[in-house]
């Protein structure tokens, strides 16, 4: 069931996806070689308290057989796609690229929101990569409106990508956000063929597209949490929470 928000659920979805935001945009002055991506993981959690909210992926349960997740932030280097565990071991490097994915739980309401960023100076191939995932991500909110199809976020998504010569990861997808962290309904980064659910007023979702700069085919590693490209290729990995509004897309993940 896709869940509609009210005034007051939205009022409290904004607030914990502003800390997102905030987040995010305070990380980027600390993303530099020598930095681990525990020093990140660290500093985030702390941020996260100090704002009234609460880490929302540490605990966060795994698929059958594995432990939860250990951390509060998602620190994804390189050919890894999504959902790579900080450590202390894991110095980001010059070229590198991160991407770093973020959940809060404010007053039991969850944000949600990723961004991918260079380490130092990156190649031209890896910077095209990166500003396709972000373009690709604003097409598809772009088509966030009631009266349109979920299908049609996820054939903006794929239209761009594809046509910059780019692939998107079919295993993983956006999907609804509220009371829980997923919720109905999925939303694809791949057009299927289908046009989805209809699109109302109210409506949460996190839209996510993670594109690769070889094969759409992914793995995950002995971890049972990181994802990585097959081909070990560069991946690339953005996230806005939305809410649908009579008007768009309200894009909750800005300060």
């Amino acid at each position: 069931m896709i869940m509609l928000k009210t005034d007051p659920e939205l009022a409290l979805m904004r607030e914990a996806n502003r800390i997102i935001a905030v987040i995010l945009s305070e990380l980027e002055e600390r993303i530099k070689p020598g930095v681990t991506t525990l020093e990140l993981d660290q500093w985030a959690e702390q941020r996260i308290l100090s704002l009234k909210a609460r880490p929302g992926f540490k605990g966060y349960p795994g698929r059958s057989g594995a432990k939860p997740f250990p951390a509060t932030l998602c620190t994804s280097i390189n050919e890894e796609v999504v959902h790579g565990i900080p450590s202390a071991q894991r110095r980001l490097k010059e070229g590198d690229i991160i991407g770093i994915d973020v959940g809060t739980i404010y007053k039991d309401y969850y944000g949600d929101g990723a961004y991918t960023y260079p380490v130092g100076a990156i190649s031209a191939g890896a910077r095209d990569l990166l500003e396709t995932c972000k373009k690709a991500l604003q097409l598809g909110i772009e088509q966030a409106q009631p009266g349109k199809h979920l299908g049609d976020i996820a054939q903006a998504i794929d239209d761009h990508v594809r046509a910059r010569g780019f692939e998107v990861v079919r295993d993983l997808s956006g999907h609804g956000i509220g009371r829980r962290l997923h919720e109905d309904p999925q939303v694809l980064n791949y057009y299927d063929g289908q046009r989805g659910a209809k699109l109302k007023s109210r409506m949460t979702l996190a839209i996510e597209p993670m594109i690769n700069a070889g094969t759409f085919v992914v793995q995950t590693l002995d971890d049972d949490w990181t994802v990585v490209t097959r081909d070990g290729s560069l991946s690339a990995h953005y996230e806005h929470t939305v809410a649908l509004t009579d008007n768009g897309a309200d894009i909750l993940t800005r300060i």
